[in-house]
């Protein structure tokens, strides 16, 4: 028996989360998808061994504004839908791994490369959640339609989290067109759930806390980790068990992320900056987290030109997907990259560090253009 609408309202009985009848009735709709997830008929029943594929029952589409509890409600819907074959996945990730697989069964010679995929996905799982749903770029937005049809007819029922309504998804896209089947997809078999509730928990759980802290050292670290475990709601006793992760990277690489947890990454300048990286890893890191915490950052330099090369171009990445960072450095931005040669195009870096600790900013949600 799913327990998914027991145990929201047992985090509003504590007080973790305020009134909130949009949460409420999402929670609820949540519970339905699971009640049908666990009743339905499960592999290796008389319906699985005729052959027969199980309707996918009707998905959901959480979106509203970044902090109205998209992911505290994925969380609670996941850990409690009582079916072993499911997966949880960042929708960039999944996309990833998807136009990988896709490569293969080209090179094969597969007679459609988008149904051998969707059947090799569906002889896995029966639920398939997304993080974070947003499409910029073409080849994502080309094969959305027909895969995720593909998905439905294999008996896949899908759940995902997203900024956008489904009508905003792709907009100003090259040929967007051709993404429209995708978005009339979305309407037709997945239930849009929008969630706008007066409170931003992640603003709230970072209260007046500034996002730049200086100079770097103990009270800083201190006040980063207890931004981190607000976060993620870690308790931080458990601190030395805080899971790390590996995120693909184009090329067939993967990145070690030394903490991450539910959308929250946690590096030292050192890993990102000092070793060889490029434009790819970091944009890698902006689209799989909405909030990245850097510890370390130092004065920067002629003498350290590459690792400066390299924070201009992550901060570049961070900014543009609009994610959101909380950093412990050695100067403020204006001072951190003071004089010599270099200083004067370390400006711009300078002024948008500024500008991502704004309360506009902050406010944005995860890649927004």
């Amino acid at each position: 028996m799913t327990l998914v609408l027991e145990r929201y309202h047992a985090l509003a009985a504590a007080g973790e989360l305020r009134a909130d009848p949009e949460q409420a009735a999402a929670a609820r709709k949540l519970e339905r998808l699971a009640h049908e997830l666990e009743t339905g008929p499960r592999k290796g029943s008389v319906l699985w061994r005729l052959g027969r594929k199980p309707q996918a029952p009707q998905g959901i589409y959480l979106w509203g504004d970044v902090g109205r509890g998209k992911s505290m409600l994925m969380d609670l819907f996941f850990e409690n839908v009582g079916i072993a074959r499911k997966r949880r996945v960042h929708f960039h990730e999944f996309m990833l791994e998807v136009h990988e697989r896709l490569k293969a069964e080209r090179e094969r010679d597969s007679a459609d490369p988008v149904i051998a995929v969707a059947a090799a996905i569906a002889a896995d799982i029966r639920l398939l959640a997304f993080d974070e749903l947003v499409v910029n770029n073409p080849p994502d937005a080309f094969i959305l339609a027909r895969l995720f049809t593909e998905l439905v007819a294999q008996g896949i029922a899908i759940v995902a989290t997203s900024n956008r309504p489904p009508q905003d998804l792709y907009k100003h896209g090259l040929n967007r067109e051709l993404f429209l089947p995708f978005i009339r997809l979305i309407e037709e078999r997945m239930e849009v759930v929008a969630l706008n509730g007066p409170t931003d928990y992640r603003l709230a759980r970072l209260g007046s806390m500034r996002t730049w802290l200086v100079p770097n050292g103990p009270e800083a670290t201190a006040a980063l980790s207890a931004a981190f475990f607000r976060l993620t709601d870690y308790p931080p006793e458990d601190r030395a068990h805080v899971p790390a992760c590996e995120i693909p990277v184009p090329g067939g690489r993967t990145l070690t992320v030394p903490k991450c947890l539910k959308g929250v990454a946690v590096f030292s300048f050192k890993r990102l900056c000092a070793e060889a990286r490029g434009a790819s890893d970091y944009l890698a890191i902006a689209r799989r987290f909405h909030t990245v915490i850097i510890v370390g950052i130092p004065l920067l330099g002629p003498e350290n030109r590459n690792e400066a090369a390299r924070f201009v171009t992550l901060i570049d990445a961070l900014y543009e997907n609009k994610v959101k960072l909380l950093a412990a450095a050695d100067a403020e931005p204006d001072a951190l990259y003071a004089k010599g040669d270099g200083a004067f195009e370390f400006q711009r870096t300078a002024s948008r560090l500024h500008e991502m600790g704004s309360d506009e900013y902050l406010a944005l949600g995860h890649g927004e253009k």
